[in-house]
This record gives C-alpha cells, structure tokens and sequence, in this order.
C-alpha cells in the first residue's frame, strides 16, 4: 500500500540543505513525488510530498528528520496524508484562474484579495509575493495567485469583486483564465 507524507523544513540557508533533505527521503525508501523551494528572508524553505511502499517508512522518517532538527538547527514537520494526495490541478468541478495584483506595498493585501476568493469559495492552489524598489524608490509589490474557481461561481462576478478590493487597497488586480 501506497503511504504519503509531506515533509516541511525551515532553516538558515546554506549550500547542502536541499542534498540532506533528499538523502533522508531516499534512505527511508521513499520518494520525492512534488516539491516546492524558496529563500525567505535569511531562510530556505521547503515542502515536499513523498511517497513510499514500506510500512515504516514514516517513523524512520521522523527519526530521522529529528536528527537533521538537532544536527542542522532545522525547523521539521512530517504529516501523514490519510487516503493520498488531492487530484491534480485544476480539481474536478472548476477552471484555474491567474490573479495578479501589484501597487505600493501596505499591509492588507494579501488578507485582501485572498478574502474575496476565500468569500466565493475559491480555493488557492498557489501563491507568491515579492516586494522590489519601484519608481522614486518607495515598495513596489507583486502577488499572482493561481485560484480553482468553481464552475458555478461566475467568474465576471469574481472579477469585479477583485477590482473593487484593488481599488479599495488601490492596487491594479487582474483576473484571466490560466492555460
């Protein structure tokens, strides 16, 4: 029987992170399915979904990510995931949709845009922000969304609610069909 995990780590960054994380994956027979990696700040940080067919593949990763924790001063947690991973991207029953919205950076826009979606039961499949030095040197900030929007949920309704929040957080806010 198929098991599944996710596994998630945070941790200063330095060169080796990413080649111990896989090798503990590997020694415990299992198998990076899907991974998502990033620096925050001074961090790296990673999400992994494996897999694996030996019934104690779990302890022996949790064993073993103890030990990265106490060796490499790393932040680990391992979840089990009951009856396997979500169906792929777009789930059944809805579209993908891209949202983008860019402006000034001011706190509130990720709560935001994310609360009109999360309004219309809009489930967010992925997310990024970055903030950059735009025109005259003041914030300038970036976040695309990729969003499963039901296939009953009007999507010219999502759109103008998504410009009204943008023009409330005065921001631009975009909202096109993905693929």
């Amino acid at each position: 029987m198929q098991r599944w995990f996710i596994l998630s780590a945070i941790g200063r960054d330095r060169p080796g992170l990413v080649a111990e994380l896989a090798r503990l994956v590997l020694e415990c027979d299992a198998n990076i399915e899907d991974s998502r990696m990033t620096i925050l700040g001074s961090d790296f940080a990673v999400i992994l979904l494996c897999s694996s067919g030996d019934s104690d593949a779990g302890d022996r990763l949790a064993v073993g990510a103890k030990q990265l924790e106490r060796d490499h001063g790393l932040t680990i947690l391992l979840r089990h995931l009951e009856g396997g991973p979500r169906p792929a991207v777009p789930a059944p029953g809805t579209q993908l949709y891209r949202v983008q919205a860019a402006g000034e950076d001011r706190a509130g826009i990720v709560a935001g845009i994310c609360g009109v979606l999360a309004d219309r039961g809009i489930n967010i499949v992925e997310l990024s922000t970055q903030s950059r030095p735009g025109p005259g040197g003041s914030p300038h900030y970036e976040m695309t969304i990729a969003a499963e929007i039901p296939d009953s949920v009007d999507p010219k309704a999502v759109r103008q609610a998504l410009e009204a929040e943008g023009d409330r957080l005065v921001i631009d806010v975009s909202l096109m069909p993905q693929g």
